[in-house]
């Protein structure tokens, strides 16, 4: 077994680096001088084997793997602390970390009710979300990149705990001056005539539509293709046609654009929290986690 020899404070002196971006900047933070905080770094690069920054005259910069030893340094800080504190202690403290992975449309629907207060109770927590989409949220909680995710992905995954949290309906967005506008359902083979805007074939909606749309027997023809939503969403907004997205993507009350149900075939998402299957969140992250599920409990009983 190879025997990785380094201290706290050279981990202390690298994440301060890291994340004030200047050796002289980090010294200042942690009162040390800059010729002792480069000879921290320069022990910890020789203890690993491996070059974390890249160095220039004016700047630093992180290698590849001085990113991924970045995480991984916060959270062995982060697990002393938890460790030396406990969670009575850092909850009076106010102190921690908190990653949280979570689709985008989720991140504007779901978290800033659950921010606020959280934040104004917590001032000295660290929060850090990370709005990708299912597959990139499913990956970074199973590297524990992220304390836990909120997606749509995660039912059927090994070493994933999935907590069911809210339905999410597709529906037809289009212009509210679209002669379908005003109706309160539309059947898929209504769009025939319609120029169809969708995402790409690697996004885990258009999976869940492809499949849905598959069984009952239906082949939309696509006009337009896209990656990401907010650019369906402008597209659809611009006149250029109609899309099908999750009801939580399309903004409410949207000046200008109007979501309308769908029918045969319906089709749905089910959000969740996902956990890694055995995992024991920080004490930071499972105090953020019980806010979501408080705020996620009221918003169903409100609605």
């Amino acid at each position: 077994m190879i025997r990785i020899n380094y201290d706290l404070q050279q981990l202390r002196a690298f994440v301060a680096a890291a994340e004030r971006g200047s050796f002289r900047a980090a010294a200042e933070q942690l009162h040390l001088s800059a010729p002792a905080l480069s000879r921290r770094i320069e022990a910890l690069e020789s203890a690993l084997g491996a070059r974390l920054f890249n160095r220039t005259t004016r700047a630093i910069e992180l290698t590849s793997l001085g990113r991924v030893f970045l995480d991984r340094a916060r959270a062995a800080l982060d697990d002393l602390e938890s460790a030396v504190l406990g969670i009575a202690d850092l909850a009076a403290a106010h102190t921690g970390r908190v990653a949280v992975a979570c689709v985008p449309s989720a991140a504007s629907y779901f978290l800033p009710a659950v921010l606020r207060p959280f934040s104004a109770r917590y001032p000295g927590v660290r929060l850090r979300v990370i709005d990708e989409g299912g597959s990139q949220v499913l990956a970074s909680v199973l590297s524990g990149e992220s304390d836990f995710g909120i997606s749509f992905m995660g039912t059927r995954v090994p070493g994933i705990d999935f907590d069911p949290i809210h339905v999410d309906p597709f529906v037809l967005a289009l212009r509210r001056d679209h002669r379908l506008a005003r109706r309160k359902v539309v059947a898929w083979d209504e769009l025939d005539q319609e120029r169809l805007i969708s995402v790409a074939r690697t996004s885990g909606n258009r999976q869940l539509l492809d499949d849905a749309l598959a069984q009952a027997g239906r082949n939309p023809v696509i006009s337009f293709e896209v990656s990401h939503v907010a650019t369906l969403i402008g597209m659809v907004d611009a006149g250029l046609g109609v899309a099908v997205v999750p009801r939580m993507a399309l903004p409410a009350r949207h000046p200008t654009l109007t979501g309308v149900a769908l029918r045969d075939p319906a089709t749905s998402r089910t959000l969740g929290l996902i956990t890694r299957h055995g995992a024991t969140l920080r004490p930071a992250a499972e105090i953020f986690h019980g806010y979501l599920r408080a705020a996620l409990q009221a918003r169903k009983k409100a609605g």
